[in-house]
């Protein structure tokens, strides 16, 4: 069995073609090539490996490169140090992937799958490539936020959050049952933090969750009145020039 490891850092590569001769004996590890070029101008001058290793970020680029230039038919198993969050996309791809540092079992794991679908080769088409650029180029932003209950330390989901605003020269997320809590954030930072498919910032002091639009409603100067839920002390006006950009979340 032969297989090809693509891997621009030399700890990673050394640690993986140890496990893998560990774990499989007899097992022939090629390379590691350590870029882009390297790998295409390989896989082009040489007979495809049973089995290919890919780390996603090599020195010249990703690696999903590789296929843009050559028809790859080999199986593949990526190695990464993305979270989990950013690949629950990628995930549903169904191609093997090992968050760095590798973890023996879990490489194991990765080998067993190889083995029981032994055979099953297929050309990674440009659709399936876009959408795995897609799922790693997606932002990661953040499921919970650790906040203060007494003198005690818990924390909340980003989609418990109905709405978060500014008072005081704090910043405060609401949640559903009507419980506040204060965040260590500014507006502006929870703008780059919250999921933008289910929040939007509506003005300078709010920034509210899709589940938290009860009512949209004409204000003058063709800007929007929303009333929250739960509902706000204050008025919710969505400012003239942010009307286009929130028809256009509402209507995704």
């Amino acid at each position: 069995m032969k297989v090809l490891i693509v891997e621009d850092e030399q700890p990673a590569a050394r640690r993986l073609k140890q496990l893998l001769e560990e774990k499989r004996p007899g097992l022939q590890a090629l390379g590691p090539l350590e870029s882009v070029e390297g790998a295409v101008r390989w896989l082009r001058a040489n007979p495809e490996p049973d089995l290919l290793f890919l780390d996603i970020q090599l020195a010249d680029g990703l690696s999903f490169d590789i296929f843009r230039q050559v028809a790859v038919q080999a199986p593949v198993i990526f190695t990464t140090a993305y979270d989990q969050y950013t690949l629950n996309a990628f995930k549903l791809n169904s191609i093997d992937y090992l968050l760095k540092p590798i973890d023996p079992d879990e490489l194991e794991q990765a080998l067993e799958k190889f083995g029981c679908l032994f055979g099953r080769r297929q050309a990674w088409g440009p659709e399936a490539i876009r959408d795995i650029i897609q799922a790693f180029s997606r932002p990661a932003y953040k499921e919970r936020f650790m906040v203060r209950a007494g003198q005690q330390l818990t924390y909340i989901r980003a989609e418990d959050i109905f709405y978060c605003y500014s008072e005081d020269g704090l910043a405060f997320a609401q949640l559903g049952n009507r419980k506040r809590h204060p965040i260590d954030y500014t507006l502006d930072q929870l703008d780059g933090l919250l999921d933008p498919r289910d929040f939007f910032r509506l003005n300078r002091k709010v920034i509210a969750h899709i589940q938290s639009i009860r009512k949209v409603e004409p204000y003058f100067n063709s800007r929007l009145k929303l009333e929250l839920e739960p509902a706000t002390s204050f008025d919710i006006i969505v400012s003239r020039g942010r009307v286009v950009d929130f028809k256009n979340w509402l209507d995704k």
